[in-house]
């Protein structure tokens, strides 16, 4: 069992796809290890601690001949793929959804994708779900982003010289990104309120010490969808929440949006006009500002300043912690294959509940039902 591991090639991308630990792991299994020369470069790891760890060196041409397995991060185009055994895996983020052309390029080179972004949100594949991992670090890294561009303190501070009073900041959006951006705003001492459509998180936010803010007795709410997903919310709920969110959003210095729906567009949570109500220096990160944002007008990589208001958001937040983002993205694929291990052919055998539920071509044919439907 060949396992190759290329260097990242899309703009921005720090992240690798093994670290020396899975390196070991995967040995231990009986697998060999090819890695590209330069792959951990941006996350701080060198060619010797790969090698130190059982894997070879070598460049991209070779690493991936014979191969059985690809592991990546962002998934490589197939011309990058020449020379990998026919029907060889290739386990990555495929942004399926925007990325119609690449999934219809691998089924028809005959390779078998297999998209972690599609890892079902069940009890067993919690430990191999990569968009659980990275959203974690996004959230942690929004706020901090956020706290560097806000020309003000987060915390309360009492000096002989006055009082500074605490940062207001405001989650919009609790998934596992907004939770983990709650518990970091209010770990750097700002008083912290948060809302989302779905009412099962009032519970968590109060948990976690901040205040939610929720529309109450609005019928027709539809926030809560499969698989810990937020889905469309009716019309009658949109209204209120637009006007609960003008009064609110006013009084705030740092806003953090996380909304995204699977397969479709950001949703629109902060308008332009509901912008110009905030106070002069305050700070908004968007999120998904890659997936089209939640906030008008803001631009990817971009501090672009609205009515005073600083937006900013970055086109790959998890890139910019690549190390501990790399470690948890390996240990989720680590997961995922070890899993289905089979001991005695020494190559993982997928069930069908995992398997079709994250595989997208198979056979030259791409197979998902979420895609196919």
């Amino acid at each position: 069992m060949r396992i190759a591991v290329l260097k990242e090639r899309a703009a921005g991308e720090a992240r690798v796809a093994i670290i020396p630990e899975t390196v070991k792991k995967f040995a231990a299994l009986g697998a060999t290890l090819a890695i590209e020369e330069g792959a951990g470069g941006d996350a701080s790891i060198s060619d010797q601690s790969y090698a130190d760890a059982g894997a070879e060196i070598t460049s991209a041409a070779k690493a991936v001949e014979g191969a059985d397995i690809v592991l990546a991060v962002q998934a490589p185009d197939v011309a990058q793929l020449n020379g990998a055994k026919p029907g060889a895996w290739v386990a990555a983020t495929f942004d399926p959804f925007g990325q119609k052309d690449r999934v219809e390029a691998y089924a028809k080179a005959g390779f078998e994708a297999l998209s972690m972004e599609f890892m079902p949100r069940i009890t067993r594949a919690q430990s191999m779900d990569v968009l659980s991992s990275q959203s974690n670090l996004a959230g942690y890294k929004a706020v901090l982003a956020a706290a560097d561009e806000f020309g003000r303190a987060f915390p309360m501070m009492m000096t002989a010289a006055g009082t500074i009073t605490a940062a207001r900041a405001f989650i919009m959006g609790v998934g596992v990104a907004g939770l983990q951006a709650i518990a970091t705003a209010r770990r750097l001492g700002a008083q912290v309120s948060a809302t989302d459509v779905r009412s099962a998180t009032k519970e968590q936010i109060q948990s976690l010490g901040a205040k939610p803010i929720f529309v109450e007795n609005v019928a027709g709410i539809e926030g809560e969808g499969s698989g810990g997903y937020a889905t469309e919310m009716s019309e009658e709920y949109q209204k209120a929440q637009a006007e609960l969110v003008s009064s609110h959003i006013a009084k705030q210095d740092i806003v953090i949006t996380t909304a995204l729906i699977p397969g479709r567009a950001a949703p629109r949570l902060i308008s332009d006009a509901q912008i110009a109500t905030m106070k002069p220096g305050s700070v908004i990160f968007d999120l998904a500002v890659a997936q089209g944002g939640n906030v008008e007008g803001s631009v990817p990589d971009q501090v672009v300043v609205k009515h005073g208001v600083k937006i900013m958001g970055y086109s790959n937040t998890p890139a910019h912690l690549a190390a501990d983002a790399s470690a948890l993205f390996s240990r989720n694929l680590f997961n995922f294959l070890s899993a289905f291990w089979d001991e005695d052919t020494r190559r993982p055998v997928l069930d069908e509940e995992i398997g079709d539920a994250v595989r997208l071509t198979r056979d030259g044919k791409i197979v998902n039902e979420r895609l196919l439907g």
